[in-house]
């Protein structure tokens, strides 16, 4: 049950708090002075969108914010809260708060965010869709549209089955079934696009096996080239030092000229004593020299450094090739090689795995048949069942004892080799009238009626409100006490909630507000007062016309709920 909802900030609502109680709460006004736009912030606190401009002027956030209390903890699906999703859903308990509570709070920023918290707990904002299902019940904002849409009448029938749990395995078949079918279609489409290219992937496949390159080849082998070019060099400056230290034909070499002179200061230094230190040097170097140039006769060869360096260059030469052919680097060649050897093998297994998947559907559409035609017949029952119920509903709403609500079911394609059927509503609502459906011939004070009736008869959660915006539009006469008693009867069983514009209606309600538009220092805002008394009085002698005929007609009201209450 709805107990307390508190609007701040949101559009000519400055502040405005408002405590329901149990049965028929009615909020009454003049036309345009914002009743709608209420139930308007209770629909964003539960999932509605509001634009940013929605934001009073000078403020920086409009806030939403309602305790309901409950009687039983709330079932909240994992998944379609997330994302709106409709299959492969968890199912969890939300507790309550203290005293059953179930406090709501949705913010709606100046740059256009919100923000929800449920229990004082951030929550992502499809949580609170999830919730409004059921939290209210009922609402006739768009109701007339919904009641109009084929789809909406055969999801309303299917409400009235007893075994849900079998439409549940049905709808749980059928969320399989589907996902099969597209793993299925993928494989196909997949498949289908691998066939074309197939010769173009064996092509590339024997030219890369035919190189059979491996992953780091290229670089070992660039490494390899560059040691034997330095290698190349080294072994050139090696051979023009010799050529240095020996000479050539032309030339004598280093060694030669320094054997002349080493022979020529030795029989010098035997006429001189100071030459004696300079001929022996003259010794010590020769022997270096005679041992540089035995060095340089062997220059030093890496180990890892191949013996036909032309096989090498080769090597690279192919792996270069193999690039310009297939335009891309050894790395990316290499993925190609897996990539190919997986969507040819993919090609050679997918057979199967289609197979597989068909017999898997062919089985599941198998059980969908049997369980479709055994969910027919109780359809049928359910269905007539409650047309009769809804029958008497409009009976007791004004419509003619003869009124007539039927069940049109037409076949319906569940999947391949499964018939199922649809369910929409015809009615006659009056004797000698064809039944037709319910957008051909129903008025709008008749689908607020038909609205009514529905909230009578379908099933809705324990914790529900329900929510009435003009239920009773094109409706008046007699058809208005009707109208009035049914609402009463409905608000003897569940709380409500509704926008009425008349007082045959408001003055059976047990909480009353009256919203106002009034401008104060050239500002415009909306307000919200609970009625008793002479100000109740006055509220409803104002909605029967003013003057004598509101004031006669507040008066009988006021007497006969007198009377209804002793």
């Amino acid at each position: 049950m709805l107990e307390y909802l508190r609007i701040s900030n949101l559009a000519l609502i400055e502040d405005m708090e408002l405590e329901f109680g149990q049965g028929m709460n009615v909020l009454t006004g003049e036309t345009g002075a914002g009743k709608s736009f209420i139930l308007k912030a209770l629909g964003f606190l539960l999932g509605d969108k509001l634009k940013s401009d929605m934001v009073r002027s000078g403020a920086d956030r409009a806030h939403v914010e309602a305790m309901f209390r409950l009687e039983e903890p709330l079932h909240v699906e994992h998944g379609a809260a997330a994302a709106g999703s409709t299959g492969g859903t968890a199912e969890d308990e939300l507790p309550p708060g203290p005293d059953g509570e179930l406090i709501l709070r949705r913010d709606l920023l100046a740059s256009g965010r919100s923000r929800l918290t449920v229990n004082g707990a951030l929550k992502p904002q499809g949580f609170a869709k999830v919730l409004r299902e059921q939290l209210i019940s009922y609402t006739s904002q768009h109701g007339q549209q919904r009641l109009l849409q084929p789809a909406f009448q055969d999801a309303l029938m299917e409400q009235t089955m007893e075994r849900q749990d079998l439409l549940t395995r049905r709808n749980e078949l059928m969320h399989r079934l589907t996902a099969l079918y597209a793993e299925r279609r993928a494989i196909e489409e997949k498949r289908a696009r691998l066939l074309e290219v197939r010769d173009l992937l064996e092509m590339q496949q024997t030219e890369i096996d035919k190189v059979d390159p491996k992953p780091g080849e290229e670089e070992e082998l660039e490494e390899i080239r560059q040691k034997a070019r330095r290698l190349e060099e080294a072994t050139r400056d090696y051979d023009t030092a010799l050529g240095m230290l020996y000479g050539s034909r032309s030339n004598d070499g280093l060694l030669d000229g320094f054997a002349e002179l080493f022979r020529l200061v030795e029989h010098m230094a035997g006429l001189d004593a100071n030459l004696a230190p300079s001929a022996e040097a003259l010794a010590s170097l020769n022997q270096e020299l005679q041992q540089l140039a035995s060095t340089l006769r062997h220059p030093p060869r890496p180990d890892d450094l191949p013996e036909d360096i032309e096989q090498v260059e080769a090597r690279l030469y192919e792996i270069s090739k193999l690039k310009r052919k297939l335009r891309r680097t050894l790395p990316e060649i290499l993925n190609l090689k897996n990539e190919i050897a997986e969507k040819i093998s993919f090609l050679d297994i997918c057979e199967l795995d289609i197979k597989n998947l068909k017999r898997q559907e062919s089985e599941l559409a198998a059980e969908l048949k049997e369980l479709v035609e055994t969910i027919r017949p109780l359809r049928h029952a359910s269905c007539q069942t409650f047309a009769r119920a809804l029958e008497s509903e409009l009976r007791g709403l004004g419509f003619n004892e003869n009124v007539q609500v039927i069940p049109d079911f037409r076949p319906r394609k569940l999947w391949e080799g499964v018939e199922d059927e649809t369910v929409r509503i015809l009615w006659a609502p009056n004797p000698g009238q064809p039944a037709q459906p319910l957008d051909h011939i129903a008025s709008g004070g008749e689908l607020s009626r038909f609205l009514l009736a529905l909230a009578g008869v379908v099933p809705s959660p324990r914790n529900a409100t329900f929510i009435f915006d003009e239920v009773d539009s094109g409706v008046g006469g007699v058809t208005l006490n009707h109208l009035a008693e049914r609402l009463d009867h409905l608000a003897g069983r569940r709380q409500m909630l509704l926008i009425t514009h008349w007082p045959q209606i408001a003055a059976r309600a047990g909480t009353h507000f009256q919203i106002r538009k009034v401008v104060r220092e050239g500002r415009t805002y909306t307000l919200c007062s609970p009625l008793h008394g002479p100000a109740l009085h006055q509220e409803l002698v104002r909605m029967g016309g003013g003057g004598d005929q509101g004031e006669a007609l507040a008066t009988v009201l006021e007497k006969r709920r007198a009377g209804k209450g002793a």
